[in-house]
């Protein structure tokens, strides 16, 4: 792949390891082919780092738009209204977040690894049905 096919963007989205893999392996193919996509490379790394920022990248460099642990916490446990469900799903699916996927598994693989986690849920879920039923009957 030629290195014009790539934007100042998505090599930045690279240095922050924020491209989905297909397009990591393809950029990472034309830098071992190419010492001038190395050297462009460079000099966005180089500018980046000395405080010549826009908007878009401080936004991605900071990750503003990840949920937080305790959202993906929420989503794994089904309890996020949908719309909120909706944009974790569309974040990690569809712009595919490889930090936020990272997390999600780690939180799917210590809700699997302990017993008392199930326990938890379990309780969590009997009384908040116990908590809404009861609000339906006040009304």
């Amino acid at each position: 792949m030629a290195e014009d096919n790539f934007s100042d963007s998505e090599l930045i989205a690279y240095l922050d390891e924020m491209l989905p893999s297909e397009k990591m392996v393809e950029l990472e193919q034309s830098l071992r082919d190419s010492d001038s996509m190395r050297q462009r490379l460079s000099r966005i790394a180089q500018r980046r780092d000395h405080g010549v920022h826009s908007v878009g990248e401080i936004w991605r460099r900071q990750r503003l738009s990840c949920p937080d642990r305790e959202k993906l916490g929420s989503y794994l446990l089904d309890v996020l209204p949908a719309d909120h469900r909706e944009y974790i799903e569309f974040h990690l699916y569809t712009v595919g977040c490889r930090l936020c996927n990272a997390n999600l598994n780690d939180l799917e693989q210590s809700v699997k690894a302990t017993p008392e986690a199930q326990r938890r849920r379990r309780k969590f879920f009997q009384s908040s049905a116990g908590y809404l039923s009861q609000m339906g009957h006040s009304e």
